[in-house]
């Protein structure tokens, strides 16, 4: 039976032989996909009355959504918060790159940084479709200078800022523009932030508390005026404490407005985070859990000296450093390696697959339904069991296949 030209003239695309992932579970059934969204095949067969004009033999592969990485400084030697001639060059190349990892949109993220860096920066970026040439760009993240001074990590302390009687006027002032800016993180706990977190969101873009000092009641009440996200739950934060447990017991708070889901990142590389610490979260916050890299530039690259903005930064091993101290300075895992890690810390199968990789979709607000919802964007990985990425499809076009290296 030919497909239903009065419909759509371009071809339907039957992936068969293939264990999709749908409600957090593998089930084996075909995915179809025309002009580069997924279709849904009652309406197919039953109103459309069409077929495939293509079929393609998966091999037994898991079919799951790409991987969106919403904190990622840089790598294989790019590093986003360094303005150079050749910035542009710099982003395509980690977007191309981080296609043979499964991601498939990313945010670039901006560390700490003088006001100049950002008006020189920011206008290089810009939000576009992934395809073939990388990974899709959905807008940058700035993570800081708004943070706070006792918990700045890796962030060069004379580049720190506070909100002064200006408080939305002073944060414009320092970035330039938020045209491209999808995600911000601050400390909550700074003065004039409230009204900040309400502008910002009012724009659309995210807000992330992080690098903070803030106790519970803080970071409910900016949950309350917007914000949506936790940057890096564990790291630069107050520890869990019993009678006051800080950001992270937003996991948990009755104080989340009605509608409103708090989502938080996690640094599943196996040196920022304790698995025993990822089990825990997950365990009490599941559909909040946002898999995240905070990878920088020498990902990719072999151990030695490299950047992280304003910061000289030493790779030894799996180690980041800011150079010279122990003072851990972003990640070089890929998302897959992360997402590997985090699935064998909560001892679950590939057949069992959490919900971590489904949240970035819901972070950023791209639907509030799950993968393989009607006409969902074709962004999705072919997995084996032991999830290595075998192909990257972005808007249902092969992108990147693990064959095409001979490997």
């Amino acid at each position: 039976m030919p497909s239903n030209k009065s419909v759509s003239d371009a071809p339907i695309v039957q992936f068969t032989n293939c264990r999709i992932l749908r409600n957090h579970q593998l089930q084996r059934e075909d995915l179809w996909v025309r002009e580069g969204k997924i279709l849904n095949p009652e309406k197919l067969f039953f109103e459309e009355k069409g077929s495939a004009d293509i079929q393609l033999d998966c091999k037994d592969s898991i079919i799951a959504p790409g991987f969106i990485d919403v904190q990622i400084n840089g790598g294989f030697g790019v590093d986003f918060s360094l303005a150079t001639d050749d910035f542009k060059s710099g982003i395509d190349l980690v977007s191309q790159k981080i296609l043979s990892h499964g991601v498939t949109s990313f945010c670039p993220t901006l560390v700490t940084s003088p006001p100049s860096l950002y008006y020189q920066v920011l206008p290089q970026i810009s939000v576009r479709n992934g395809g073939a040439h990388g990974a899709g760009i959905l807008g940058a993240h700035l993570e800081g200078p708004f943070i706070s001074k006792e918990k700045k990590g890796a962030h060069p302390e004379h580049c720190l800022r506070t909100f002064e009687a200006g408080a939305f006027q002073d944060l414009l002032a320092t970035y330039g523009s938020l045209d491209c800016v999808r995600i911000v993180t601050l400390a909550p706990e700074m003065k004039r932030s409230s009204e900040v977190i309400r502008e910002l969101t009012k724009r659309g873009i995210c807000v992330s508390l992080g690098h903070s000092v803030a106790n519970l009641s803080q970071a409910e009440e900016a949950v309350q005026h917007g914000a949506t996200f936790i940057t890096h739950l564990f790291n630069a934060m107050l520890p869990f404490h019993h009678r006051d447990p800080g950001i992270v017991g937003l996991l948990t708070s009755d104080k989340i407005p009605a509608g409103r889901r708090v989502f938080y990142g996690m640094i599943s590389d196996g040196i920022h985070t304790n698995p025993a610490a990822l089990r825990i979260a997950h365990r009490a916050h599941p559909k909040g859990m946002v898999l995240v890299t905070d990878a920088i530039a020498g990902m990719g690259l072999a151990p030695g000296r490299h950047t992280l903005g304003q910061q000289v930064v030493e790779i030894d091993g799996l180690n980041t450093y800011i150079a010279g101290t122990k003072t851990l300075s972003g990640s070089v895992a890929t998302m897959d390696t992360c997402v590997r890690h985090f699935q064998e810390a909560t001892g679950k199968s590939s057949s069992s697959w959490s919900p971590a990789p489904l949240s970035q979709l819901q972070l950023l607000r791209f639907s509030d339904s799950c993968f393989l919802s009607l006409l969902f964007c074709a962004d999705f990985l072919m997995l084996n069991d032991d999830l290595y990425v075998q192909a990257t499809y972005i808007a249902g076009e092969e992108v990147w296949r693990q064959d095409a290296l001979g490997m």
